[in-house]
């Protein structure tokens, strides 16, 4: 009953007139930025972050524009890659696989609306799950301490090595790198200078906007240039819009189990939209068996995926509202938000700030309701906005992005720290490196630091102290087999069968 009544009282907060607006606002700028491809999520959170709190608005405001345009970008990646073979996100790469097909096949239409459909149905799934886990995993969470915080973090980034595949060590660069860039400024502990090379701007670190806006933004805009990409012309939607009931009878439970998996796949910390669309296709696939047409068309292609992507972007917010923890990079963007207000995400966030919590969860039940109601009859709206060749794109982005920038602290060194971060990034990216560990080692480095410090204090330095309870005991078992885990089966799976592995 008490959870009922903490999310009656957070409906109450994201129903009134002013966060009803800014999210009806983010949810229509989320869907044009998810499915302008290249931008996706995390681009779109970190543009939108700095004018939010140039703005001034409270707390519980931002948070619930941020996740309302997260929500529209999660469902705004599927237009564009159904109807241009190219996706708007990296959650949305399955989709192109049957989407595009329909769509060239004359159904585009009930290829967005199933897939908008799915969207709606994974995003109040994971909403649902939200409400449930996330007040149990935080009381839960309240028995850690410095060790089992820093044990917990080490976890999040080994997740992230351990679900990228082939990219392992470009993933651990990038936390490396992005743990250094969060030691830059004087050390709260000693007050010494630490990497700022004599610069005064430095001494209180990189500010986290400056990071995100240049490593995700500028670096985008300069792919963006590098594509010369100049519109497209997407397929028309023509003929019917709407999906009938036997495409949404084939669908049924393929958006019901990818909504449910999604959900506890995004719960895991560093997993993200692309594990879990990519893991629900797979076992939808296989669970088809030969009565199937998938890569030709088959609508359960583009709804698992969709509902799958969706439920994880939901489901990544637990870690981050319940163990201070991002979930993805996206949520390692909204934590920066909430550290911007001083607001510290974490097992007490539930008791401290019930407002801006349960706010945030009632905002993505309604968010969801919003977009599917606007994505089904504006999507030839939308469409228009693929058509925006770069040339017009760019400057616009690249305008937004820098008056957030200045207007942090409205100094000319923080364009300048932002655009070298954005040519750094740039060349990273072109050597294809992931984008999302650099952001998640910056964010999760100073709370490593801090927990490290206060546990190697309690124990007089001695190193024991990390592994003296079940839970971090348990933490850094689950941190080993993470990384190791996925590695290891797949060298099994290379001995077993020598042909399919070459």
């Amino acid at each position: 009953m008490e959870v009922i009544s903490h999310l009656l009282d957070g409906f109450a907060v994201a129903g009134t007139p002013t966060n009803l607006l800014i999210c009806l606002i983010g949810a229509f700028l989320g869907t044009i930025i998810g499915m302008l491809p290249g931008l996706g999520p995390i681009n779109g959170v970190a543009i939108l972050l700095p004018i939010a709190y140039a703005m001034k608005l409270p707390p519980e405001s931002a948070l619930i524009l941020l996740a309302a345009v997260y929500s529209g970008c999660e469902f705004g990646g599927r237009i564009s890659a159904i109807l241009i073979n190219v996706p708007g996100d990296a959650g949305a790469v399955m989709t192109t696989l049957d989407g595009y097909p329909m769509a060239k096949m004359g159904l585009a239409g009930p290829a967005l609306s199933i897939s908008a459909v799915a969207s709606f149905t994974g995003a109040i799934i994971a909403t649902f799950g939200i409400v449930a886990f996330a007040p149990l995993l935080a009381n839960w969470a309240l028995a850690f301490g410095p060790a089992e915080y820093f044990a917990l973090m080490v976890l999040a980034l080994s997740c992230l090595g351990g679900l990228v595949g082939d990219s392992l060590l470009k993933a651990m660069v990038g936390v490396l790198i992005g743990l250094m860039l969060s030691c830059v400024g004087i050390d709260a502990n000693s007050g010494v200078y630490r990497y700022t090379f004599d610069l005064l701007h430095l001494s209180d670190g990189i500010p986290f906007i400056v990071v995100v806006i240049g490593l995700f933004a500028v670096s985008e805009l300069m792919l963006m240039l590098q594509s010369h990409h100049g519109g497209v012309q997407p397929v028309e939607v023509t003929g019917r819009t709407m999906f009938n009931m036997q495409e949404f009878m084939r669908a049924k439970w393929t958006i019901l189990r990818s909504s449910v998996v999604g959900f506890f796949v995004g719960v895991l910390p560093g997993a993200g939209a692309s594990i879990a669309s990519a893991m629900t296709y797979s076992m939808e696939r296989r669970m088809a068996g030969k009565d199937h047409s998938f890569g030709e068309g088959d609508v359960r292609g583009v709804a698992a995926p969709e509902a799958a992507n969706n439920a994880s972007a939901y489901g990544s917010l637990i870690p981050m509202l319940t163990l201070g923890v991002p979930g993805s990079g996206t949520t390692a963007v909204m934590i920066g938000a909430l550290t911007l207000y001083n607001i510290t995400p974490g097992p007490t966030l539930f008791q401290d700030q019930p407002v801006i919590v349960w706010g945030l969860i009632a905002s993505l039940a309604i968010c969801s309701v919003m977009l599917v109601l606007m994505n089904i009859p504006l999507v030839k709206l939308f469409v228009k906005f693929l058509q925006i060749p770069n040339w017009v794109l760019v400057p616009g982005v690249a305008a937004v992005s820098m008056v957030g920038v200045y207007a942090v602290h409205g100094t000319t060194f923080d364009l300048i720290v932002g655009t070298l971060l954005g040519g750094f990034g740039f060349l990273l990216r072109a050597m294809n490196f992931p984008m999302a560990p650099f952001i998640l080692g910056f964010v999760l480095g100073d709370m490593m630091e801090q927990n490290l410090r206060r546990a190697l204090s309690i124990s007089n330095g001695e190193l024991d102290i990390l592994v003296s309870s079940p839970i971090s005991i348990g933490l850094w078992v689950a941190a080993i087999a993470m990384l190791v885990g996925p590695r290891l089966a797949k060298a099994i799976d290379a001995r077993r069968n020598p042909q399919a592995a070459a």
